[in-house]
């Protein structure tokens, strides 16, 4: 049980493991330890941003859905990437009101 008390008061930050693969014809992008979370670019750069994106994109969809999110594993490798490094989702908690719609007397 996590002492909340003792707990880091900003936002909870998850690190999962990007790859990156360098294409004659742009840049494949993939998180190795969320799956689903993959991109495309024509730079490297580019492939960051849209893979960044993607994550917080699968993320939100999983919490939306009620479902965990996968647990980052730091061993998580492809020998065949040309780039490998950490990419940093992180989490906060919002709340969300929406005003409910009048009731005629009954």
């Amino acid at each position: 049980m996590i002492d909340r008390r003792s707990r880091n008061k900003g936002p909870d930050m998850l690190t999962y493991k990007a790859m990156y693969k360098i294409e004659p014809d742009g840049v494949h992008a993939e998180v190795l330890d969320f799956p689903g979370a993959i991109s495309c670019a024509a730079t490297l750069d580019e492939a960051r941003q849209w893979l960044a994106s993607a994550l917080v994109d699968m993320a939100e969809t999983h919490l939306m859905e009620g479902e965990p999110l996968p647990v980052p594993n730091p061993k998580a490798h492809n020998p065949e990437a040309d780039v490998e490094e950490p990419l940093y989702l992180v989490l906060s908690a919002t709340s969300r009101m929406a005003a409910a719609p009048e009731m005629s007397p009954t």
